[in-house]
């Protein structure tokens, strides 16, 4: 008899191992390159980032990992080399429910990033690939200012300033217009409080009142509604 209750609490355990995870998002993903280590899927509960699903590589690069959501959300892929770097191998995505398909490899993780989803991570995608170009830009004006500095040049050091002060404008500006022509989007505030935080108010609050009812009130919607009335009372 206590043979056969070990055999089917083993049988038991065997089972719950093997069993799917359960979620409405499934990530299917493929880190070329990969043959050990720890892949952790996060995201942000209560200002902490968590992890929700992990799995121990040994071999195979192709994995699947899983998450329930309720709204579309900001997820994490990292990706732990044990090399001492917390944030180096980290890419975020929007999940929402269904199925996304993400591949990167393990010499570039986060530049040779490719991912299928939803509206929402099409519409990042887009917009973080116009800001990589404002980025690229802003390198490039820091690496003229650094040699201007050297060589003492004070026109060409005028001319930067301005050249910066011109591509902020750009990025703000690019930003707010991207957020109110996606405002059945949760992307929209998402992108609003992470990079145009400290933009006028008056832009932010045209981007809050553009936002469709259902956006309004997702988690990004209400964080920039709340972040709007917080500013707006410490500014009076």
């Amino acid at each position: 008899m206590k043979y056969l209750s070990a055999i089917f609490f083993l049988f038991t355990v065997l089972i719950s191992c093997n069993a799917p995870k359960k979620g409405n998002v499934t990530i299917t993903t493929n880190i070329k390159g990969l043959k050990k280590g720890t892949v952790y899927l996060q995201r942000i509960q209560d200002t902490a980032l968590v992890n929700i699903d992990s799995i121990t590589i040994d071999g195979d690069s192709e994995f699947i990992l899983t998450s329930q959501v309720q709204e579309p959300e900001i997820h994490y892929l990292y990706l732990d080399k044990k090399d001492g770097k917390q944030y180096n191998d980290r890419i975020d995505f929007f999940a929402e429910p269904g199925e996304i398909s993400i591949s990167t490899s393990l010499l570039d993780f986060e530049n040779d990033i490719k991912i299928k989803g939803g509206k929402n991570q099409e519409k990042y995608m887009e917009y973080k690939k116009m800001l990589k170009r404002f980025n690229d830009r802003n390198l490039r004006i820091i690496k003229e200012n650094f040699e201007a500095s050297k060589q003492k040049d004070d026109e060409k050091l005028i001319e930067n300033d301005k050249a910066y002060k011109n591509l902020v404008r750009q990025k703000y500006l690019y930003t707010i217009n991207f957020a109110i022509n996606n405002r059945k989007l949760e992307v929209a505030p998402y992108i609003t409080l992470n990079e145009v935080f400290d933009a006028n108010i008056k832009f932010l609050d045209t981007v809050a009142s553009s936002l469709s009812p259902k956006v309004k009130k997702s988690v990004y919607g209400k964080q920039l509604i709340k972040y709007i009335k917080d500013r707006k009372a410490k500014e009076k």
